[in-house]
């Protein structure tokens, strides 16, 4: 008989991925990670790991399976905090639920699950896993969920082939509605409990105070930027090539504080993001003002008027070598090549149309329409006949 370690959240989704894996015959062992113990800067009772854990371990006792609580606090802290903290510092925007699942849920607490025999570990991922052979080799796939609405397949676009070899997901072929219905069926306690919501593990927090825990408080200028500004009404060059047409256009704005107006006051440009509207608090404009740019060195945030403000947009976006991971390794572009795909720059952002041009120092992603708030830091990804092929970090 197999064994697989589910990790259970204390959620409904692993709670029925816990019993799925039970009914294909599998050795279910449950396992809570315990991965934040700071609940000063979470919001009200948005993801208590005390109750989470307790929910997790009656779901495991309802099911007849063995459970544990594992604390992973110290690596959490390591790859995952301190990893938010340095991007923010810089002026990025992180995604912390992706380095989780490719740092913490497949890799530490993976390695724990191999250490107690485990075969596989299987999560609550609305996403399914394929496998084919390629030259003789077993190549394996990760496929978008069947449920379009709650497909997760995103946060785990850094995963590698080795720890696909490992991962079950058994809620791919469900909807939300079915995993719920299921879990009443069998009488689990979490079957009507609510979604987490917010930074993995972590729960809802408020980032300004979160981030304030390490990144000091600096009162800085909030400039608006005009839609007239000159750089959005500049003719378009020649190139020599494609590649230099890649780069024009993925190239983002750059401004001064003389392009715009002082409209308002912030606490540290590193605790905004861009094309972010909350938290900005200045009035008196017919429509909200969006951050288009950040100057963490300055300390000046960036402003635009309305959704449609051209400072948020651009096509195109570019990769280092450095920061691009292909999941179907034997599928990666090679310098010179191209590939039609679909993109999304953001968890639950429809797919849209866009090509791969790899160069010599990395991948332009050109889409064929605007994105809105493209930011560095972030996790652009890419699909084909709705398998996730690969990913890289926004440049």
């Amino acid at each position: 008989m197999k064994r697989v370690i589910v990790g259970l959240s204390g959620g409904v989704d692993s709670s029925v991925a816990a019993y799925l894996m039970l009914q294909q015959g599998y050795e279910v062992i449950g396992l809570f990670m315990k991965n934040w113990h700071d609940d000063s800067v979470t919001i009200s009772n948005e993801c208590p790991w005390l109750e989470d854990s307790h929910d997790a371990m009656i779901v495991a006792e309802k099911l007849g399976i063995p459970f544990q609580v594992v604390d992973l606090s110290v690596q959490y802290k390591e790859r995952i905090v301190d990893y938010m903290f340095g991007e923010y510092e810089k002026g990025r925007t992180p995604n912390p639920d992706v380095l989780c699942n490719r740092d913490i849920k497949f890799d530490v607490f993976l390695e724990i699950a191999l250490g107690l025999g485990a075969d596989y570990v299987a999560t609550g991922h609305y996403c399914s896993k394929a496998s084919h052979k390629v030259d003789g080799e077993t190549i394996y796939s990760l496929v978008a969920a069947k449920d379009v609405h709650k497909d997760q397949s995103y946060f785990l676009c850094q995963l590698s082939q080795q720890q696909l070899s490992k991962a079950l997901f058994p809620l791919g072929e469900l909807t939300k509605p079915e995993v719920r219905n299921i879990a009443a069926e069998q009488g689990l306690i979490t079957a009507d409990k609510k979604d987490s919501q917010g930074l993995c593990f972590i729960g809802k927090v408020r980032l300004p105070e979160f981030l304030q825990q390490q990144l000091q408080p600096s009162t800085g200028d909030i400039i608006q930027i005009p839609t007239d500004h000159k750089a959005y009404h500049q003719p378009t060059p020649s190139f020599e090539n494609q590649e230099a047409s890649l780069a024009y256009f993925a190239k983002k704005y750059t401004y001064s504080r003389e392009d715009g107006k002082v409209v308002g006051a912030h606490q540290g440009a590193h605790y905004f993001t861009k094309g972010q509207r909350k938290g900005l608090a200045v009035g008196g404009t017919q429509e909200p003002l969006f951050v288009i740019d950040t100057d963490v060195r300055e300390n000046i945030l960036y402003t635009g008027e309305g959704k449609e403000h051209p400072g948020l947009y651009r096509d195109t976006l570019f990769v280092s070598n450095e920061e691009l991971h292909w999941i179907r390794t034997d599928l990666a572009l090679q310098e010179g090549e191209s590939m039609k795909v679909k993109a999304r720059i953001r968890y639950r952002q429809p797919l849209e149309a866009a090509t791969l041009h790899k160069v010599g120092k990395g991948m332009y992603v050109a889409f064929v329409n605007c994105q809105s708030a493209i930011a560095e830091g972030q996790f652009v990804a890419w699909y084909h006949k709705g398998e996730l092929l690969g990913s890289g970090v926004i440049s």
